[in-house]
C-alpha cells in the first residue's frame, strides 16, 4: 500500500519523525482496533485514534448520550443528547477523519458475543467502568491472544496497564477476582473529575500507537497511577502470577464468565 498524497499531508507530521515515517503510518493505517466503551475514557482514545490514522476502529456501547457524560465525554455535544453513544462518536470519528473505517456496536458485550466482536481485530482498548466487563474483556483477550490496553478512573484517580497475552502479566495477575458487590462505589456515586479521563485515555491512546508502531517501552509488567491533586504518577510492578486462573499454566478459568450479578450490575 502507498500513501496516497492526502495522506501524506495529513499525517505528515508522523511521518517526520524518524520512528514512525511512512512505513509507520502505513502498520497503523492497517491496524484495526475495538475500543470497549464510548464514554469518558473511550472519548480521548477514538478521537486521538481516529486523527492517529488507525484504519479501522471499533466502538461497542449500548448507552445513549446525556447530559451529565458532557463533563467529561469529549467527543459528544450537547446536540448529541439522546443519542446513542457509539453514533454520536462515530459521526466526530468520520468527520475528524474520513480516511478510516469506523464500526458500531450499540450493544452490551457478554460471553456469548465478545469473541464474535473480537474476532475482527488486533487489539482492544477497555474503556468500560464496570468491574464485570473488565474481567470479561482481559479474559476474552487472554483466551485469543490479542493485546488489551487497560484504563480506570476514580474520583481523582487514574490507572492505566499494558496486557500482552503470553508475555506480560494480565488484569487478573493483577487483581485476581472482581471486588464485592458495594465495596466500590461507581463514578456515578463518587463522582470523577473530568479532565482525569482525559489523561488516562491518551496514555491507552498512546499506547495502541506504540504497539502497533513497535517503538519504545511498553506499560506491560507495570500499573501507572496518577494523582491530579498531586499532580504525580508512580510505577507499580505488576509480575505474571504463575497461577493466575486465566493466563498461567494453572489456569482454572477455561470459559467466559458474567460478573454481572456477583459485581451487582444488573443483565441487559
Amino acid at each position: 500500500m502507498s500513501l496516497t498524497e492526502d495522506q501524506i499531508a495529513r499525517y505528515s507530521r508522523h511521518i517526520l519523525l524518524p520512528e514512525v515515517g511512512g512505513a509507520g503510518q502505513k502498520k497503523l493505517l492497517n491496524a484495526r482496533v475495538l475500543i470497549l466503551g464510548a464514554g469518558g475514557l473511550g472519548a480521548p482514545v477514538a478521537y486521538y485514534l481516529a486523527a492517529a490514522g488507525i484504519g479501522k476502529i471499533g466502538i461497542v456501547d449500548a448507552d445513549v448520550v446525556e447530559v451529565s457524560n458532557l463533563q467529561r465525554q469529549i467527543i459528544h455535544s450537547t446536540n448529541d443528547i439522546g443519542k446513542p453513544k457509539a453514533q454520536s462518536a462515530k459521526e466526530k470519528m468520520t468527520a475528524l477523519n474520513p480516511d478510516i473505517e469506523v464500526v458500531t456496536y450499540e450493544t452490551r458485550v457478554n460471553s456469548e458475543n465478545i469473541l464474535d466482536i473480537l474476532k475482527d481485530y488486533d487489539a482492544v482498548v477497555d474503556g468500560t467502568d464496570n468491574f464485570p466487563t473488565r474481567y470479561l474483556a482481559n479474559d476474552a483477550c487472554v483466551m485469543t491472544g490479542k493485546p488489551l490496553f487497560h484504563g480506570g478512573v476514580f474520583r481523582f484517580d487514574g490507572q492505566a496497564i499494558t496486557i500482552i497475552p503470553g508475555q506480560s502479566a494480565c488484569y487478573r495477575c493483577l487483581f485476581p477476582e472482581p471486588p464485592p458487590q458495594g465495596l466500590v462505589p461507581s463514578c456515578q456515586e463518587a463522582g470523577i473529575l473530568g479532565v482525569v479521563v482525559g489523561t488516562i485515555g491518551l496514555i491507552q491512546a498512546t499506547e495502541v500507537v506504540k504497539y502497533f508502531l513497535g517503538k519504545g517501552d511498553l506499560l506491560t509488567d507495570r500499573l501507572i497511577v496518577y494523582n491530579a491533586l498531586k499532580m504525580n504518577f508512580r510505577t507499580v510492578k505488576v509480575p505474571k502470577d504463575d497461577n493466575c486462573a486465566i493466563c498461567s499454566a494453572n489456569k482454572t478459568i477455561t470459559e467466559l464468565i458474567d460478573y454481572q450479578q456477583f459485581c451487582g450490575v444488573a443483565p441487559h
